[in-house]
């Protein structure tokens, strides 16, 4: 089938370069002429394990990237909105871009003969799909609905994981408001080995927010417990190892740590705390799970100040900067507020990661940067641990070069030794 996806961000990339894989014909569309130009010379604008091999593979033959909504939507018989949906001031979802690229479609779609199926995939809060995308494409296409189609196909993408998350789901969720339009959507994943989940367009878009917003509170909690735990020196590990067993439970999102970043848990919890305020209702848990996350990578300063009252002037490394392993993402990366508190407590801070040095840089500028952990870690004073980066686990001569061999673990990255002053967040 023909397809166009319109944004070439993380879902918008990865989907375009999966659908390919599958064997559809896929342009991308986006508004920036760099990110245009890297596609079609096969590059990934974004870093995804296994991306560049598929772009590689299928760009020249059944995958473009264009600016022209016109050409994409008469050369397409599927649309996908895929462009970022972030939070406003007040924590809610900011639909200017989803409304921008519902209204492009609408126009195009305006000139177009024959039937045509819009699906939204970018995180929008319930609603958004039926009130607030199909009102704009009938108003700028001058067409009914039934001579389109429309529907909501949430994603479930993993950072750093997403092609193999596409590619092997757990689920496919297919929202429609008819048969015909939701009949296509579902078969463009024939390929794959997973039931389809077919609802209505509202329920799709709840499913994805309640998704995301269960497995921020499974960490949150964890967090919660783990902070206790430390408090009474037991190993929170031990304790979430054997809860994990529980079959009603299960053994993921139960690491305790600095706490959550990235795109989608801070946004989409903040979102619908905001969509349950719109109808009267007061999310106490949901709050409860944004405020653990706010104070939890503050205990790492905390415990870094047991050790060293006094901060100003000494060398402090931060060892991860994006906020996960696998991605060069910063969003809302537990590292910021640790490296804004020790800048303002007067230290001299000095970080390393494997992909995210330049994206900090721009929140940053004038800290210190290094290109490998020992060169971070080389006459410092203390050094937090802030992303699991498989290389921080086997760290260990490299703390010898070390001015003052103290580790505030927010990981659970390393084990405690002899030679090293070793504190973890939650154990």
């Amino acid at each position: 089938m023909k397809i166009s996806v319109i944004g070439t961000g993380y879902v918008g990339t990865v989907s375009a370069a999966c659908f390919a894989e599958l064997g559809h014909e896929v342009i991308c569309v986006d508004i920036e002429p760099l990110k245009i130009d890297m596609l079609n010379r096969g590059v990934p604008p974004i870093y995804e394990d296994g991306l560049s091999e598929l772009l590689e593979k299928h760009v020249g033959k059944n995958l473009s990237a264009t600016s022209d909504y016109d050409f994409a939507i008469n050369n397409s018989e599927v649309s996908f909105i895929c462009v970022g949906t972030p939070s406003n001031q007040d924590g809610k979802i900011d639909l200017a871009i989803v409304k921008a690229a519902s209204a492009s479609i609408g126009k195009s779609l305006r000139k177009k003969k024959g039937y045509h199926v819009i699906v939204v995939k970018s995180t929008v809060v319930p609603e958004t799909t039926e009130k607030g995308v199909l009102p704009i494409i009938e108003n700028q296409s001058g067409k009914k609905l039934g001579e389109f189609g429309i529907a909501m196909n949430p994603e479930f993408l993993r950072e750093g994981k997403a092609v193999h998350d596409f590619m092997h789901p757990d689920k496919i969720v297919v929202g429609s408001l008819d048969k015909r339009s939701g009949d296509i959507v579902a078969s463009l994943y024939s390929g794959i080995n997973c039931e389809v989940t077919r609802t209505n367009p509202r329920t799709a878009e709840m499913i994805k927010y309640v998704n995301n917003a269960f497995l921020a509170t499974k960490i949150s909690f964890s967090n919660e417990v783990g902070n206790i735990c430390k408090e009474l020196g037991i190993d929170t590990y031990e304790v979430m190892k054997a809860v994990g067993k529980d079959f009603r439970i299960g053994p993921h999102f139960l690491n305790s740590g600095a706490g959550f970043g990235g795109s989608c848990f801070p946004k989409d919890v903040k979102a619908l705390i905001g969509k349950a305020h719109d109808v009267g209702y007061e999310p106490t848990l949901l709050r409860s799970v944004m405020a653990v996350n706010e104070i939890q990578p503050l205990r790492m300063i905390t415990l870094l100040k047991n050790k060293l009252p006094d901060l100003k002037g000494k060398k402090i490394a931060v060892l991860g900067l994006a906020f996960k392993n696998d991605t060069d993402d910063i969003r809302e990366s537990r590292s910021i507020p640790v490296i804004k508190e020790l800048i303002e407590e007067g230290a001299q801070v000095c970080a390393y990661d494997k992909m995210a040095i330049e994206s900090m840089k721009r929140i940053f500028p004038d800290i210190e940067y290094c290109n490998s952990a020992i060169d971070v870690l080389r006459g410092s004073d203390a050094c937090l641990i802030m992303t699991e980066w498989g290389e921080f686990k086997s760290l260990d001569k490299e703390f010898n070069v070390m001015k003052n061999r103290l580790v505030i673990d927010g990981r659970h990255m390393q084990s405690p030794r002899k030679d090293v002053d070793y504190v973890g967040l939650c154990w």
